[in-house]
């Protein structure tokens, strides 16, 4: 028999600005949505550790995050 002891995924996230709208408008609506899904987070008490977040020159944001996998222990993962 096997049991997970730890367990965690590595993501790259890219938060792209949407097309056929103003710029400016639209690196505030990626700020907003990487503010959401961080709260999001939070908001579902998953355990995650952001490693960098990069803003882009055209607006957009990639964030490298690892974060729980599912409601498995995270072991030393996060330290």
């Amino acid at each position: 028999m096997k049991r997970i002891k730890a367990a965690c995924i590595c993501q790259t996230l890219h938060f792209m600005l949407k097309e056929d709208v103003e710029k400016s408008w639209a690196a505030q609506q990626v700020k907003s949505e990487v503010e959401h899904y961080k709260k999001t987070l939070e908001r579902n008490h998953t355990k995650y550790r952001i490693v960098e977040e990069l803003p882009q020159d055209d607006g957009s944001v990639i964030v490298k995050i690892i974060k729980q996998y599912n409601q498995s222990p995270v072991g030393d993962y996060l330290d």
